[in-house]
């Protein structure tokens, strides 16, 4: 990889579009650092697929994982939506931020369907162009062509072309070089580690840029769905966009760093230095939720006869911890009066947090549930 030679700049008059090298062809790993990371990455990333056998109903729990995986990655690219508000109905959002809330719900959208589509489509071009065209059904990016690679020039940064900080290859490039990658992922006979092979194809698909807009989070997306699709990972629990965010100089710097030096080998430390610090937040984030878990069960206990419907209720809440009291009747059954006294009664044990301070319309939160994805 030191003899990497990640593409060049190609003089279209007045700017230059960079073209990058195909990358699938034979690699030789040959940087100690990387190959003691690469170990590191993926005993901690068997350590979380672990709890995905051992947890009873984890289903339960994806949901917020990849609502706070939407609301990180949508930050990156300037949206801001938190957590709880990902899981309120859209007549509860503000007006001057339904924009943000769509385009996270798009997100989280977005993932379930690709997931899904692993049942019957391998990773590939259709799969990401199938994503790409749930991210901006609807949405600020509705009008530029949703689903279809773009036919047109881009950029990256800048007000305009002339100032651009990166400018990606000439669009009539895009099918063979999109194809190369696809042929990359799935080329069996190469035994390229497959988290090597998957930052690769992130910085590959970020250098490429095929859509008009959206590249950054069906980047970012990407990575999830080609674990679950390779079974690195049995259940979709690993996202990396809260450690991009949280690094987003560094990332950006690392990919130009690729293009500019062909540095591959710093790129590959940073992304397994990613995936290491993410698997063990995420283990550390299951091993609470599973104390909290007891913790509540235990408060239950507690209410007697009424346990079996704040049973119910918790079940919901696992997976949407934002909940009005007309949402009961649906949930248990009960009336709306009898809903709100269980919930008050799941407030006086300290479970939920009434957070609007109304007489009407009241929502409660599982707060300390909602900690643990903030």
């Amino acid at each position: 990889m030191k003899t990497f030679k990640s593409g060049v700049y190609i003089n279209q008059g007045y700017y230059k579009s960079f073209q990058p090298n195909f990358i699938n062809k034979e690699w030789q790993l040959d940087d100690m650092e990387v190959i003691n990371l690469l170990g590191q990455a993926d005993r901690q990333l068997g350590r979380l697929d672990m709890y995905s056998e051992y947890i009873p109903n984890i289903e339960l729990f994806i949901s917020m994982h990849i609502a706070k995986e939407a609301t990180q990655s949508s930050k990156i690219e300037g949206t801001h939506t938190n957590v709880e508000e990902a899981f309120l109905d859209r007549e509860e959002i503000s007006q001057e931020k339904r924009d943000d809330w769509e385009e996270v719900q798009n997100y989280i959208q977005a993932m379930n369907t690709a997931i899904s589509l692993l049942d019957d489509l391998p990773f590939s071009s259709r799969l990401i162009r199938e994503t790409h065209k749930i991210l901006l059904q609807g949405v600020r990016g509705e009008h530029k062509q949703p689903g279809n690679f773009r036919t047109s020039q881009n950029w990256i940064g800048g007000a305009s072309i002339s100032d651009a900080t990166f400018i990606p290859p000439v669009h009539t490039s895009i099918p063979e070089l999109m194809s190369d990658m696809e042929k990359f992922a799935n080329d069996e006979l190469n035994k390229f580690p497959e988290l090597l092979k998957i930052a690769l194809l992130h910085y590959q698909f970020e250098t490429v840029h095929p859509f008009l807009d959206g590249n950054g989070r069906v980047g970012r997306l990407m990575i999830t769905l080609y674990l679950v699709s390779k079974n690195i990972l049995k259940k979709p629990i690993l996202y990396l966009s809260d450690f991009l965010e949280r690094n987003r100089s560094l990332y950006y710097d690392n990919l130009m760093l690729v293009r500019e030096k062909g540095n591959l080998n710093q790129w590959f430390k940073f992304f397994l230095v990613g995936v290491i610090e993410t698997a063990k937040s995420s283990i550390k984030t299951f091993d609470g939720i599973l104390q909290l878990q007891k913790q509540v069960d235990t408060k239950l206990q507690l209410l007697g006869s009424r346990a079996v419907n704040a049973q119910k209720i918790m079940h919901h809440l696992y997976q949407r911890p934002v909940i009005q009291g007309q949402k009961i009747a649906e949930i248990t059954g009960l009336s709306t009066a009898t809903g709100y006294k269980l919930l008050g009664d799941l407030e006086a044990l300290e479970i939920l947090v009434e957070v609007t301070g109304a007489q009407r319309g009241k929502l409660y939160v599982f707060k300390d549930y909602v900690e643990y994805f903030k």
